[in-house]
């Protein structure tokens, strides 16, 4: 139907927003596991956008809890994603100092390097470090 129609063009609209609303970083401070996600958008046709996130949280007893939460928040906006792996991120807001390291026994060992690129569009003043040692 029309109205139908004007809906799924309403929540293309929309969802492109949220796409480009989705923050590249978020982390808390102190030592927690992170993940890195690719988000994805549906652009019309064979179209898609992409963009990858760094997500990190205390409350994260697992990799995935910090997956299952971003995932949620994600697919709300009308968004898929797909995590790449994970390691940890020790971030010590007070010497502007982030190190990211080790991996997730669940998703494997996210790339550092590249989370560190993305970090550092947040926080271009830190001192941003990252390694392959540790758990």
């Amino acid at each position: 139907s029309l109205l139908q129609e004007i809906n799924r063009r309403k929540l293309r609209i929309m969802s492109e927003k949220d796409f480009n609303a989705v923050p590249d970083v978020d982390i808390d401070s102190g030592v927690f596991k992170y993940v890195y996600i690719r988000v994805y958008q549906d652009a019309g046709g064979d179209d898609r956008n992409e963009k990858d996130i760094v997500r990190g949280y205390n409350f994260a007893e697992y990799h995935s809890d910090v997956y299952d939460k971003t995932e949620s928040e994600l697919t709300a906006a009308g968004l898929d994603c797909e995590c790449l792996g994970g390691g940890r991120i020790e971030h010590k807001p007070d010497k502007k100092f982030i190190k990211v390291y080790g991996y997730s026994m669940g998703f494997g060992k996210a790339n550092h390097e590249k989370a560190v690129e993305i970090l550092k569009t947040k926080y271009p003043e830190y001192e941003i470090v990252w390694s392959d040692d540790g758990y």
